[in-house]
């Protein structure tokens, strides 16, 4: 088994932009009923993920005082959160940060994004090949 039979390919899946507004932010995270989401670069690389808690901690720290629902994605959200890794991955590196994180971002060798695998298609798969 490859990662490539469990990528689910960036057409079929949610991301931001390191430019959007938190305002987009929040609302596609609320959309979409996630907990964090890719973000990438205007170019399409991959910039890194976004959770609730960047949000949170970043209402936390500016209310009351120079919060705007303006403030790009860019500086609020946490560079090594939920790192990418290229498609030739092993199983079992997948295995291991599938256990810290929901997904995992998926590049290509020049870092575009080209999707991500889901913690649920990995025990899925291995399930099935239990089975």
């Amino acid at each position: 088994m490859n990662a490539l039979m469990l990528l689910k390919n960036k057409d079929s899946v949610s991301y931001l932009y390191e430019t959007d507004s938190i305002q987009t932010g929040l609302e596609e995270l609320h959309r979409h009923g996630y907990t964090a989401i890719p973000v990438l670069t205007l170019e399409g690389t991959y910039a890194g993920s976004i959770s609730e808690g960047d949000f949170l901690r970043h209402l936390v720290k500016h209310s009351g005082k120079g919060f705007s629902s303006n403030t790009q994605i860019r500086e609020i959200m946490r560079a090594n959160f939920n790192p990418a890794v290229r498609i030739d991955v092993e199983m079992e590196e997948l295995l291991e940060l599938s256990m810290k994180q929901n997904f995992i971002p998926v590049v290509d060798d020049r870092d575009f994004f080209i999707g991500i695998i889901t913690r649920q298609d990995i025990i899925k798969a291995i399930v099935h090949a239990k089975n």
